[in-house]
């Protein structure tokens, strides 16, 4: 089991929050707790609550970022997300996890959080950053190397599953859940208890249904709710 970083978004910014939140939501190691406009809001919040991380504008009314990460406890960690470069030098002055200059992507993102990445992850499960996996084939020590990237969907059929690939298709003796734990959490998502795709590769949705280069797959009612949620953090 991972032990989630607890974290908090702090930025004057609406639109700053919502991109954030974003994010967040698509990491497995973070929860967000709550977020707010008022950096002095941020001192009783913490006397309330057990706070691992702050995301951190340095530019804000009252007290600044950098102002309010000289005030806490130096135990917990801070990011600091800003429009301004100059302020970068300062920030890591004192010992900031990352300085994200706005605006910045979830790539970027991610590489900043990933420094804070607890230990007790499974280190397979690192695949974000080797981006690929060994799957078995036939034979005990038959293993064929997939790059992430290139994987369409998977698809469960009783004892085995199938990993449908851009260029051609992989069956190997295992679980559509463990092949589903084992990739990266923010590329990937259930749709079907048969059925797990890359959001990447997604052409079309309908309310019953994923098309994914020209195959088109069930969406199970079961799977509706937290598909559309994630699908909802690229709709422009």
């Amino acid at each position: 089991m991972i032990e989630k970083i607890k974290c908090i978004i702090v930025d004057d910014e609406p639109p700053a929050i919502r991109l954030l939140e974003k994010h967040i939501a698509k990491v497995s190691f973070l929860e967000l707790i709550t977020t707010t406009t008022n950096s002095l809001a941020v001192l009783e919040i913490l006397e309330k609550q057990n706070v691992d991380l702050l995301f951190l504008d340095i530019q804000m009314p009252n007290l600044t970022g950098i102002q309010l990460s000289k005030i806490i406890d130096s135990k917990i960690k801070v990011i600091f997300t800003t429009a301004y470069p100059q302020f970068a030098l300062e920030s890591y002055d004192l010992n900031a996890i990352d300085y994200l200059l706005k605006p910045f992507d979830f790539e970027r993102f991610y590489k900043a959080v990933s420094k804070l990445k607890p230990h007790t992850e499974v280190k397979h499960k690192e695949s974000s950053a080797t981006n690929y996996v060994f799957i078995k084939t036939d034979g005990k020590n038959n293993l064929e190397k997939v790059y992430v990237d290139d994987i369409l969907y998977i698809e469960g059929l009783k004892n085995y599953v199938a990993i449908h690939l851009t260029n051609k298709q992989i069956i190997t003796y295992n679980t559509l859940k463990h092949i589903y734990e084992t990739l990266p959490n923010h590329k990937f998502i259930q749709i079907h208890k048969s059925y797990v795709v890359s959001i990447a590769h997604i052409d079309k949705t309908s309310s019953t249904t994923v098309q994914i280069y020209g195959n088109e797959l069930p969406l199970g009612n079961t799977y509706k709710t937290d598909f559309f949620k994630k699908i909802d953090m690229n709709i422009l």
